[in-house]
């Protein structure tokens, strides 16, 4: 007859061991552990072989050893079980640089729009907002910038330094801030000629002596053609206004 006095009890045999019950009743369920049949009392009693058995257990899943082969290392022979071990080994380092490199995403991800567009597309985007340039305004260029660098990546890195190169002219600086301000007027309001007229005036400028002169309106088009996603008539009315007038010809 046993003596009962050297046995454990399920809580015991989980605090011993360094782990929860749940714990020793999931390693039950895989196999992991026997589990003893209950005593006259109807609890379950563990001896010293179930709780050294439970310390390889727990020491194995510690070591990053998955559970579906647990069983498999406690029976090995030392050849079996040191090329198991260099297998798992193996996977975890693959599962390890997986991690490496989602955290390198993760970390990209802290820096907003330079996860989706090159980096100067990124530094045009901080400078409008740095000029007050509204969200929605900045979130329809990012997006016309991922599409035009990926219909046509030569010309939008040429398109992207010549709006570099603007934003250093405080007065395409005010066109930029007046056509974001007016996004929510009515496409009748009095003052988009105006604004229109001063955009065309500044293009005619910047452009006249070079050969993109006949483009489309660079100080102006991101704004243009965002406005049909957008759906303000104003902006739809600025750049019929702003067009030149050899487009109508």
């Amino acid at each position: 007859m046993s003596d009962e006095r050297h046995l454990l009890t399920i809580g015991q045999l989980a605090d011993y061991a360094g782990v929860t019950i749940k714990a020793v009743r999931h390693y039950h369920a895989r196999g992991l552990l026997p589990e003893p049949p209950r005593d006259a009392s109807g609890y379950r009693r563990y001896n010293a072989r179930h709780a050294i058995q439970l310390v390889k257990v727990k020491t194995l899943a510690d070591a990053g050893v998955p559970l579906a082969r647990v069983k498999e290392l406690l029976t090995a022979g030392a050849e079996e079980f040191a090329a198991a071990i260099a297998e798992i080994d193996r996977d975890l380092r693959r599962q390890a640089e997986k991690i490496r490199r989602s955290r390198d995403r993760i970390a990209q991800l802290r820096n907003g729009d330079r996860l989706f567009v090159a980096a100067e597309v990124a530094t045009y985007l901080e400078r409008l907002q740095g000029l007050g340039i509204s969200e929605r305004t900045v979130h329809l260029e990012r997006d016309l910038w991922l599409l035009l660098h990926a219909v046509s990546p030569k010309d939008a890195d040429g398109w992207i330094a010549d709006k570099l190169d603007a934003l250093d002219d405080p007065e395409f600086q005010a066109i930029y801030l007046a056509y974001d301000a007016a996004f929510d007027l009515p496409p009748d309001d009095p003052g988009l000629p105006a604004l229109a007229a001063r955009a065309r005036r500044w293009y005619t400028m910047r452009y006249q002596a070079t050969e993109s002169a006949g483009d489309v309106d660079p100080a102006i088009s991101q704004l243009a053609a965002a406005s049909v996603g957008a759906s303000s008539p104003a902006w739809t009315r600025l750049a019929e206004l702003a067009r030149p007038a050899t487009a109508d010809r």
